[in-house]
């Protein structure tokens, strides 16, 4: 892998961007907006930073990885010689699906293509490449940096020699590979979103309050952090997305989203990344419930 290229300078963009730079890939994170990249660029450097008061790399190990990633707002030409192409664009279908279709027209043809998705069919996000052969689904988490798991997605075409080569890749960036199947959410998302939903609904209901659902799940399964702040930090609209993808990908009615979380994501309270959700965030302070659940 000479040139690894990552399509969307978001978290999850700059996060993967960050790892496999770390270990020595030359990278070029694109994006539309040149803002965006320069946001990425910044956040990469703070999290080297505190890999290095960590002491996890060196100084010079931090300087080395920020040399290796190069940055662009456009598809064409930048992907010419690229090996392995990610994207981490938003959690939209028609957006990945016109993306695939770029490409398909402007990628070398024997460039792995990778998606980040966290649900999405990578069986249908192949079906407008030429070659679906190619085409296989990273599923990262997290903060990238710091969670070791990838979800190794393989399509209904994905060929063994590429799912090896990705899996083989992961190992290399110090990630835990895990080989599942093309379904929808793959095995976290079909796990992880029908418990967030419950605890949303359990508050819709007035089971309990907001602090006492997520510490029932810390204090009692061991969780890191409760469902509903897990929410807060993966963001309302992206559950949201996730589980308008498991309803209309098997038809059950466990799936359907609760009231609750439809109406805060048509409310714009998408949790951490507005600064509400069911909890309030603010600068340098912990989080403490929103208002509109005491």
């Amino acid at each position: 892998m000479k040139h690894i290229v990552i399509i969307g300078a978001g978290t999850m963009g700059h996060g993967i961007a960050l790892v496999f730079a770390r270990f020595g890939f030359p990278v070029t994170l694109i994006d539309l907006s040149e803002k965006q990249l320069s946001i990425a660029l910044s956040q990469i450097s703070k999290n080297l930073n505190r890999l290095v008061e960590k002491q996890k790399i060196s100084s010079d190990e931090k300087v080395q990885a920020l040399v290796q990633i190069q940055t662009s707002t456009t598809l064409q030409g930048a992907v010419d010689d690229a090996d392995l192409i990610i994207e981490a664009v938003p959690e939209d279908e028609a957006l990945k699906i016109k993306l695939f279709k770029d490409l398909n027209k402007y990628a070398p043809r024997r460039a792995i293509i990778a998606s980040n998705t966290s649900a999405i069919s990578i069986t249908k996000l192949a079906s407008v490449v030429s070659d679906p052969s190619r085409v296989i689904g990273m599923h990262f988490m997290n903060p990238v940096p710091l969670m070791r798991l990838v979800e190794v997605i393989r399509g209904y075409h994905t060929s063994s020699i590429v799912t090896h080569t990705i899996l083989e890749l992961c190992r290399a960036i110090e990630k835990t590979p895990i080989q599942v199947n093309d379904y929808p959410g793959f095995v976290s998302n079909r796990i992880l979103m029908p418990m967030i939903n419950e605890a949303i609904s359990a508050l819709h209901e007035g089971v309990a309050e907001v602090e006492a659902i997520d510490a029932v799940m810390m204090l009692g399964m061991a969780h890191p952090m409760g469902p509903l702040q897990l929410a807060d930090f993966i963001g309302l609209d992206v559950c949201l997305s996730i589980l308008d993808v498991l309803f209309d990908g098997f038809g059950n009615p466990k799936y359907a989203p609760s009231p609750l979380l439809v109406n805060m994501v048509h409310a714009g309270r998408l949790g951490k990344k507005t600064g509400e959700g069911f909890y309030r965030y603010a600068a340098g302070k912990d989080p403490v419930v929103s208002s509109m659940f005491r």
